[in-house]
């Protein structure tokens, strides 16, 4: 597995999660929350990147349990694809079909409301799919030193 951070995005309509890992592709650990509908959203995410310094960018994808794509689907893609055409990152898709559910009940077992942790259940989301998307590699990277 390559050393260097990796980010992650859960796009939505209203906010996007970020997350972000470890040099060492260990840890993931939530960002801030961005506004998708604000002006300054590519200046934001622009000094994301130039802080962070990632080696990749994920994005989560998310379909529905069966598998079936979605107008968020669609526009998750085409914020994939901004990405790709503003910077000169490896962008990749990551199913998050689970993710926010996943952040949503981590969330109310510590007793935090829905209402009032969406920026956290955001933020937890993109913990997710990073999380994933880190664990990918490292099955990648551990399959390829097997065979």
């Amino acid at each position: 597995m390559l050393k260097g951070r990796r980010i992650a995005f859960d796009y939505g309509d209203v906010r996007i999660g970020v997350a972000v890992s470890d040099r060492d592709g260990i840890l993931a650990t939530p960002v801030t929350t961005l506004e998708t509908k604000k002006p300054d959203l590519w200046d934001r995410i622009f000094d994301l990147l130039a802080e962070y310094e990632p080696i990749e960018i994920y994005v989560g994808r998310p379909v529905h349990l069966a598998g079936h794509a979605s107008d968020s689907t669609t526009k998750a893609e085409l914020f994939a694809a901004e990405l790709q055409e503003r910077f000169d990152l490896i962008v990749t898709m990551i199913d998050e079909r689970l993710s926010t559910v996943s952040a949503q009940r981590q969330l109310r077992e510590a007793g935090r409301s829905a209402k009032d942790s969406r920026s956290a259940i955001d933020q937890a989301a993109a913990v997710a799919i990073l999380e994933l998307a880190l664990d990918i590699e490292k099955n990648r990277t551990k399959r390829g030193q097997d065979g």
